[in-house]
């Protein structure tokens, strides 16, 4: 059971681990409190990316008090393996800590048996944190997770439709469907993820510049890899001081995209192409979230949200799990409200392209 201290020092380690200016990508966001045995707060660290020092050994190297029964709270378990930096369990033992509270176990093989070999050395571990910081944990890398199952990026396709299902009206304008809220959680959804993808077709007809930007305007300090897949000729992404970096990947296969995109270290991709790409990434079984912005207005013609997914008849629909509905109250627009699902098996008539 935990104290209301180490309550705290766990929300405080996974505040600091979502530290915006930590790259996201191949590596865990991680972060670490220590407390002394009284419950008073020594130190703290976090993960900053690849080659950097892990969060244990951050925070060991910034506490000034000796650490003697000290005890460690961490997001997730302390890696037990020799890679670019030494064991995290071998540095809390010398430092002669006596508990450590974890909020998630490393799912990653090469990287597990911490827990196991804390225990053996005699230090007290911790695993039942309340629900809520423990889902706070699962969540701060969940795409980093997902790679490791599924050797391929989590993908999230982002979609704003009026309630009869048009992206755009009938002479192609699509400025805007959705208000401000909308288009405000778009931006900081994009700090989340580590790389937005469109297609050539989005590239040419809407000039994206697929940045995230605050309410006022302002870049925000973490911005995603900006990538157009597709064989079709595409002009450059607009030029955008302090915009991720651009890159083309020249296919039409979804599966082929997400394979180079998670060979550069992607985990999370964030789909905001047109129909088109989200037709192909659905029929491929390569969405693994939909989030629905809709609007209350209607169009009655104009372009659909989603291609053709070659379903003829109702029995091979495409089912969707309903995760959440929220409104999105916009002082200066209409209520929109954002739906978030989860596709289920793909229908056997659903084939690949």
């Amino acid at each position: 059971m935990l104290e209301d201290a180490e309550r705290q020092a766990l929300r405080r380690a996974l505040e600091i681990a979502a530290d915006p200016a930590v790259p996201l990508g191949p590596n865990p966001r991680v972060g670490c409190v220590l407390l002394s045995p009284a419950g008073d707060v020594l130190a703290e660290g976090h993960h900053r990316g690849a080659g950097t020092p892990h969060a244990e050994a951050d925070a060991l190297s910034r506490a000034s008090a000796p650490l003697t029964g000290a005890t460690a709270v961490v997001t997730l378990e302390p890696c037990d393996h020799v890679g670019r930096t030494g064991p995290c369990t071998e540095a809390l033992i010398s430092a002669s800590v006596g508990r450590v509270v974890i909020a998630r176990r490393d799912p990653n093989p090469v990287a597990s048996g911490g827990v196991q070999h804390l225990r053996e050395a005699g230090i007290d571990v911790e695993l039942d944190v309340p629900e809520e910081l423990a889902a706070a944990a699962a969540a701060l890398n969940r795409g980093w997770e997902h790679g490791l199952q599924r050797q391929r990026p989590l993908v999230t396709a982002k979609i704003a439709l009026t309630l009869d299902g048009r992206a755009a009206a009938a002479d192609g304008t699509s400025q805007w469907i959705t208000g401000p809220a909308a288009r405000d959680e778009v931006h900081l959804l994009r700090t989340t993820c580590d790389t937005v993808l469109v297609g050539t077709g989005t590239a040419r007809s809407d000039h994206p510049t697929l940045t995230a930007r605050r309410p006022d305007g302002s870049l925000h300090p973490r911005q995603p890899l900006r990538a157009v897949m597709g064989t079709g000729e595409a002009p450059s992404l607009p030029a955008v001081d302090g915009a991720g970096e651009e890159i083309r990947l020249l296919t039409r296969d979804p599966s082929a995209a997400l394979t180079e995109l998670f060979a550069r270290g992607a985990r999370h991709v964030l789909l905001e192409g047109g129909p088109t790409l989200a037709a192909a990434f659905l029929q491929a079984g390569l969405v693994d979230e939909l989030i629905v912005h809709l609007a209350p207005t209607l169009l009655g013609a104009g372009r659909p949200a989603v291609a053709d997914l070659s379903i003829t008849t109702l029995t091979d629909r495409l089912d969707l799990e309903l995760i959440d509905v929220t409104p999105l109250i916009s002082p200066e627009g209409p209520t929109d409200l954002r739906l978030t699902l989860r596709p289920r098996a793909r229908p056997s008539a659903i084939r690949p392209t």
